[in-house]
């Protein structure tokens, strides 16, 4: 028993210690410049080699890692509370995290006592308000980019009307519903008070963190530079996104049933295994005693992890 104590005591000591470092405000990183290489003549493309066709698989994925990268890397709890379109301050978030963490700690306190429970409960608590904004973030970024070709048809027919790319802007801002109409509103505020609008668009991408908005910014980047027929352009990105919109509701509504059988299969031991803890602990506590229990219960979570990520791989289609 008193093993178990010292080990809760531990683990609860390391959890608060953790809260109150996420309340502490963090000095923000310097941010590199990136700079592309000025090209002054084309060279001849050389034959592909051993290595090249070796890396060549690779490369797609190298890729994507980059563009995660640039779009997620090193976010504040501010800015993940703000693509979660959660009106919280830090602060406040802190406190709702210690909150679950010391009402997960005192029902497993109350129901379980010095036990190992107490610690997986009071762990899972206090992560249940950032997985709460995880899902509001994907909520979210799925409900803008549905959003997206009908902003973009929007900007490139208010384009050739000859509107400029603030004016066409701001005339899609009104036309436009949330999140969408929010996030472009802040950009115009951004140009208004001289922030050039490719910077304000891509402070955007950064808010929403949208890979497809990503491409548009960076194309309304490439124009600004070298010239060429934006509106043409923005069509034609909206055509294509349009399309990866719609084979990705196809490819869901192929899916759901898959995945929905893995979730259940995933969860099913886990939730058994909570409701036999709880209605008759000396059935269920030998496999948290016994070493043998702890072989099979690391096999079960082992195997349990290896077929949820199978299915999960089978069924997320990257389009």
């Amino acid at each position: 028993m008193s093993g178990y104590l010292l080990l809760a005591v531990i683990a609860a000591a390391g959890v608060l210690l953790a809260g109150i470092a996420a309340a502490i405000p963090v000095a923000q990183q310097q941010r590199a410049a990136v700079t592309s290489p000025a090209w002054s003549a084309v060279a001849a493309i050389p034959q592909p080699n051993l290595r090249d066709r070796i890396n060549k698989p690779f490369q797609a994925i190298a890729d994507r890692t980059r563009r995660s990268q640039r779009l997620n890397r090193g976010l504040s709890l501010a800015e993940n509370l703000a693509r979660a379109d959660l009106k919280l301050r830090t602060t406040e978030f802190v406190m709702i995290q210690l909150a679950f963490l010391v009402v997960g700690g005192v029902v497993a306190l109350w129901r379980f006592g010095f036990q190992p429970e107490f610690v997986i409960s009071a762990v899972g608590a206090y992560l249940i308000p950032m997985r709460f904004v995880r899902w509001r973030q994907r909520r979210r970024l799925k409900k803008f980019n549905s959003h997206l070709p009908d902003m973009l048809s929007l900007l490139a027919n208010a384009m050739k009307a000859g509107l400029s790319l603030p004016q066409a802007l701001e005339a899609v801002t009104q036309n436009t519903s949330p999140p969408m109409s929010d996030e472009l509103t802040r950009v115009m505020r951004e140009v208004k008070i001289g922030s050039p609008t490719p910077a304000a668009l891509a402070n955007m991408v950064r808010r929403v963190g949208s890979e497809d908005f990503d491409l548009i910014v960076t194309a309304i980047s490439i124009q600004a530079s070298v010239g060429g027929n934006l509106a043409r352009i923005l069509d034609s990105i909206a055509h294509t996104i349009r399309q990866r919109v719609q084979m990705k509701a196809q490819v869901g509504a192929m899916t759901a049933q898959m995945r929905a059988s893995g979730w259940i299969i995933t969860l099913l031991p886990f939730i058994v295994a909570g409701i036999l803890e709880v209605i008759t602990p000396s059935y269920f506590r030998i496999m948290f005693t016994d070493p043998g229990g702890h072989v099979l219960l690391g096999i079960a979570v082992f195997s349990i992890g290896v077929g949820n990520f199978f299915v999960r791989r089978i069924t997320n289609f990257r389009i």
